[in-house]
């Protein structure tokens, strides 16, 4: 093998992204560990329900990424194992080189939910990377954790293992926010072929949001306890880089020692988006005790939610619940735009508008439907319902943005005043044996909110076009291409008199730029 050639990396860029948001159970107002977030890849996005399974002796899984990553690899085969279990996950359609379909991960029917985010590294980690490499990357290690892992610990460990064994494969760098009803982990998985990853536990009265994902102060001895893992190799590796001295005085900091380096580049400050990890963390920490609702309006936080956020997650991991009762909210696009739709683990079936489409799916445009998928195709696709609203309501967001958000929070509201009589009923009759039957009503009830929900985006369509139209203020596009956005330029938002270069009180009225870090060549 060689070593990596240059690459192109996005710090940045929507391909590499992702964030996530953990609350402890301390902190929360059910005294369920809280878990949410986004995808944010220029993709298509679908909800699937993947059943429990039995496999046969030998299976194998194909993991790793092809020639067309941003770090070349080839596809390699490891062992499937006898059983796996039943989980939820939104799936999506394309990262350079990786072989759809993804994901970002979900819940399992053990309550583990995983939340995949990137998290670049040092370049001298990137350059030293072997091509082709082979590995499982950061979608395969999200799916099988909900494939096999009971705990937030045993994912850890599995990741720990998969990589010891098969080696990993990566775009620059990536960390997993892995969480069960007592605890969470930030698993951080480091480019460069050597096979280092580091580990932080979060307890019970812990916040942390990762955009990017991040550890930072970390014990030497970290073998010795039980808050931390690492690979074997973490400390000395560092040390014979000369990355970090036991003799300096400093703290070994993950992020100092593996992260990105340079005076832009800051642990819990990416400057990424126009909310910090620091802020979002204070601002979700001022809402303890935190509630369910209280996260969603986190996570669709207009600051960080815009176009590249390709759905919402938020779940509460309690103890004591029924593995069919474990529930889920997932918005089918940008939570900014769309609302918050329960689903539990229990459920049977997805509607076909919540399921895969063509719509932004690689390859689509140059090809004609198979039959297989005339049907699934003639049905409304709830991501592109809700981006339209997104689209309008960020055409106009100082009049609209208030509005859509509130129609959508009252939709929110509505679903939870139900969450009381779905659950006690579902609960009553898996105790009466009658499991099926709590599964048809669990299922019911989320195909019924579902479709509420795509009527209410088609009003918001129909009287955002009215309003647009009968003001006499619709705007044509610029330009000779149907997108002519640009690498690094900034992507569609709903962002009103907010500016990060100017502090408080001397905002302009409306700004649209970010503050970025762009795309870098690493020679």
């Amino acid at each position: 093998m060689k070593p990596g050639p240059a690459f192109l990396l996005g710090y940045c860029s929507s391909v590499l992204a992702s964030y996530a948001f953990y609350v402890g159970k301390s902190l929360t107002q059910d005294g369920g560990v809280l878990v949410g977030g986004t995808g944010e890849e220029v993709s298509s996005h679908w909800l699937q329900l993947f059943p429990a399974k039995n496999h046969t002796t030998n299976e194998t899984v194909t993991v790793g990424v092809t020639d067309k990553a941003s770090i070349p690899g080839e596809l390699i085969r490891i062992p499937q194992v006898n059983h796996t279990f039943r989980y939820l996950s939104m799936e999506y359609s394309d990262y350079e080189g990786f072989p759809a379909p993804l994901t970002n991960g979900g819940l399992n029917e053990k309550g583990v939910a995983v939340r995949d985010v990137w998290a670049t590294n040092r370049d001298e980690l990137v350059h030293m990377t072997p091509t082709p490499q082979h590995g499982l990357q950061y979608s395969d290690l999200a799916r099988l954790i909900l494939e096999r892992c009971s705990t937030a610990r045993q994912g850890v460990e599995l990741i720990r293992d998969l990589i010891k064994k098969h080696g990993e494969s990566t775009y620059g760098g990536n960390t997993h926010l892995i969480a069960d009803k007592d605890e969470g982990w930030i698993v951080w998985e480091f480019a460069g072929g050597k096979g280092l990853w580091a580990a932080e536990r979060l307890n019970e009265t812990s916040v942390r949001v990762l955009y990017p994902g991040y550890i930072e102060d970390f014990p030497v001895n970290y073998a010795k306890s039980s808050d931390y893992m690492g690979s074997d190799n973490l400390v000395s590796f560092a040390v014979e880089q000369g990355w970090w001295s036991p003799k300096s005085g400093e703290p070994f900091n993950i992020f100092k020692v593996f992260g990105p380096q340079g005076p832009d580049h800051s642990a819990r400050d990416g400057g990424f988006k126009y909310m910090s990890q620091a802020a979002l963390e204070n601002a979700t920490l001022a809402m303890a005790p935190v509630s369910e609702a209280d996260l969603m309006e986190r996570v669709r936080d207009y600051r960080i939610s815009d176009d590249e956020a390709g759905y919402g997650q938020v779940v509460s991991l309690r103890g004591g619940v029924h593995p069919d009762m474990l529930r889920i909210w997932v918005a089918p696009t940008g939570s900014v735009a769309a609302p918050f739709i329960p689903w539990w683990l229990g459920g049977n079936s997805i509607p076909p508008e919540f399921g895969e489409h063509r719509y932004l799916t690689t390859g689509s445009s140059s090809s004609f439907l198979s039959p297989d998928y005339e049907l699934q195709e003639a049905s409304i696709f709830a991501g592109r319902v809700f981006k339209r609203v997104l689209y309008y309501m960020c055409s106009a967001p100082s009049i609209l943005l208030p509005v859509v958000t509130d129609m959508l929070q009252a939709f929110e509201k509505e679903s939870a005043s139900d969450m009381k009589w779905v659950e006690t009923g579902a609960k009553i009759l898996i105790e009466k044996g009658e499991r099926g039957t709590a599964s048809n009503l669990m299922t019911y009830y989320s195909h019924t909110r579902a479709n509420r929900a795509l009527e209410l985006g088609n009003t918001m369509i129909n009287a955002l076009d009215g309003y647009f139209k009968l003001k006499g203020i619709w705007k044509a596009p610029e330009g000779n291409e149907i997108n002519d956005r640009g690498d690094g330029a900034e992507t569609v938002n709903c962002l009103v008199g907010f500016d990060p270069d100017r502090p408080a009180g001397k905002q302009p009225g409306r700004s649209w730029r970010r503050s970025r870090i762009g795309f870098q060549k690493l020679l």
